[in-house]
């Protein structure tokens, strides 16, 4: 057999895969994100130029409760999404405001799109959703002890229908269906199924 020529994974020393930010300048700016442009040096002399997206933290919150069947399952939102042009089916989730804490922000998205309040709130992951070429950070919470306390409070341009589905029916049709497109929704619920292969009671 010949000699492996992969080398195990070291991250004892990163420095000759750092590149060096020489000079930035903002490109666009909207409502959601700052186009950039980053002129960046590697360690090996090599300089070239990159384009990032400034983004705000996001939140996603994992709903779970027991219908009264005793049955797991998850508070969802239905929405129209203007990116892909299809209507989604999604946990509820949000931008992080400036200066608020991602917890403050998990239980205002959950309580605004579901009028629902959480008195267990488990952090997942706190995770760059794309590290191409965003520099924000996606937050995901798992919230149980569920009690719906109000009406949905929601902004103008959000039109959400809340539902009730169970777990079972969440992970079959997760990558399958039209309705589960969102790449955020596959990685809550990996992260939901490594949660559950410590507590398998929340799948049974």
């Amino acid at each position: 057999m010949s000699k492996d020529k992969f080398q195990m994974g070291n991250t004892n020393d990163l420095s000759h895969l750092v590149w060096e930010e020489i000079n930035r300048k903002n490109l666009l700016h909207t409502p959601i994100f700052d186009l950039q442009q980053v002129e960046k040096e590697s360690s090996e002399g090599v300089k070239a130029t990159f384009v990032t997206l400034e983004a705000p933290n996001w939140v996603t919150i994992i709903p779970w409760y027991r219908n009264k069947e005793g049955i797991p399952c998850f508070i969802m939102v239905q929405q129209f999404r203007h990116g892909s042009c299809m209507v989604t089916r999604e946990f509820p989730a949000g931008m992080v405001d400036k200066d608020e804490k991602s917890i403050t922000a998990a239980r205002r998205e959950l309580l605004e799109e579901t009028g629902t309040t959480s008195a267990h709130f488990t952090k997942l992951v706190d995770t760059n959703p794309n590290p191409a070429f965003m520099n924000n950070r996606a937050f995901i919470y798992l919230a149980e002890d569920l009690e719906h306390t109000c009406e949905q409070s929601l902004d103008e341009t959000e039109q959400l229908d809340v539902l009730s589905v169970p777990v079972s029916e969440v992970i079959h049709e997760m990558g399958s269906n039209a309705l589960y497109d969102n790449g955020i929704m596959l990685m809550a619920m990996g992260l939901f199924l490594k949660e559950a292969y410590k507590r398998p009671e929340l799948l049974t």
